[in-house]
């Protein structure tokens, strides 16, 4: 009996195909969106979590705090300095500190000028394999940097592959970096991460020098000792700056985060992002739910007559009710699985525009099961919801009035 039902509903629809398509247009845009959006969302936590853990959960990062952008004089920035990281060094439970320095500048090759990201590589052999470590870097053609390569750099993959300059930079050639002469010694692996694919690496003395940059660092790298806590070893370490500093706990113009604390504080922003995503997203199925409204209405006005047949042969208030419900549930249904089709093809184009274009394997998008059935459930709901009233009303047709209506 459902089954007859479910085949009525189809050849309803079959009927009105045109309006039938455009009364599903708000469900799959709506689907499409939230489908497409946030499987990317959770490809982006899976891939930020799983370099995190590459790293190492032991790791801890020391910053300025206050780094945002704005007019000169906004921000009382107060520079991590070679103090600091003596300071971070002689903490209980911290194994081994590491300062580098993060700078942008004009990097010249073939007498073509651009501005790229330089990072410092530190000038002990220990406190390298550090970095090394931390940051699974590779090295694809070539050599890492090590001490004494004063005017010798690494570059990121990108840089080997004419996405940035003309022609190749290979090991062996030739860059000026603030009119300096340098050269290349080693070609990085790729990484899929645009900012470290695109940098070049160059010793912290050499930068400095080339920078005209003082006893400062950006940002302080160290590791918890075997064994250690991270998160306390991260609390003592918080406390002994705001000692040296003279400040209060909450006042403080610095920041000592850990892995997790780091994908934490992504995962709440990520979730937001989200929520916003959700919420635009529910205003075209909610347009998308008063257009099957509406559909389901004309239905009622076009079929009055067919209703009072059906009514007229034994067909009860129940059996009118579960058709026009049934309806609009499959139109519901319908759209959601476009929507999920959509929804799935715009999460491939943006992975491949990522990969093509960016670079990245960031944005790789996760289709999970619970997200694909949830999409469709939900856009069956809404087609019932919105097809409710119009059932109402065509189940409660008189017989009579309903086989005189022209």
């Amino acid at each position: 009996m459902l089954l007859d039902y479910f085949l009525y509903a189809f050849n309803g629809l079959k009927q009105r195909k045109l309006r039938s398509w455009l009364t599903m247009v708000g469900i799959f845009i709506g689907i499409a969106a939230v489908v497409s959006l946030i499987s990317l969302g959770e490809g982006l936590e899976q891939a930020i979590i799983g370099q995190f853990a590459s790293v190492g959960i032991d790791r801890i990062i020391v910053q300025n705090a206050n780094t945002g952008f704005g007019p000169p004089g906004s921000f009382d920035i107060k520079s991590l300095t070679e103090h600091d990281k003596e300071i971070v060094e002689k903490t209980k439970g911290i194994e081994i500190a590491v300062g580098r320095l993060i700078r942008s500048a004009q990097v010249e090759f073939k007498d073509e000028a651009q501005f790229q990201f330089l990072g410092s590589w530190p000038e002990k052999k220990e406190e390298g394999d550090f970095i090394l470590e931390s940051f699974s870097f590779s090295v694809s053609e070539g050599r890492m940097l090590k001490p004494g390569d004063q005017f010798r750099v690494v570059v990121g993959n990108m840089l080997n592959e004419k996405e940035i300059y003309p022609k190749k930079i290979i090991a062996g050639d030739k860059l000026k970096i603030n009119g300096f002469d340098f050269e290349v010694v080693g070609v990085m692996g790729k990484t899929g991460n645009p900012q470290f694919d695109s940098i070049v690496i160059i010793m912290e003395d050499a930068m400095r020098e080339v920078l005209d940059i003082g006893d400062e660092f950006d940002l302080i790298a160290a590791k918890a000792g075997k064994g250690e806590d991270p998160s306390k070893v991260a609390e003592e370490l918080a406390k002994n700056i705001r000692k040296d500093r003279g400040l209060k706990k909450g006042q403080e113009d610095f920041e000592v985060q850990t892995p997790q604390q780091i994908v934490e504080t992504f995962g709440i922003v990520l979730f937001a992002v989200q929520a916003v995503i959700v919420g635009i997203a529910a205003i075209s199925l909610l347009v998308g739910g008063i257009g099957i409204t509406n559909t389901m209405y004309t239905s009622v006005l076009e079929r009055t007559r067919e209703i009072g047949i059906m009514k007229s042969i034994g067909a009860r208030n129940s059996d009118i009710f579960k058709l026009f419900f049934i309806e609009s549930g499959i139109l519901g249904m319908v759209g959601g699985i476009i929507g999920v089709i959509l929804g799935f093809g715009l999460g491939k184009l943006v992975e491949n525009v990522g990969k093509t274009v960016l670079g990245t394997e960031l944005l790789t998008p996760v289709f999970s099961p619970l997200l694909i059935i949830s999409a469709l459930l939900f856009s069956f709901i809404v087609g019932s919801i919105s097809g409710l009233m119009p059932a109402l009303q065509a189940s409660k047709l008189n017989p009579v009035d309903a086989l005189r209506y022209k």
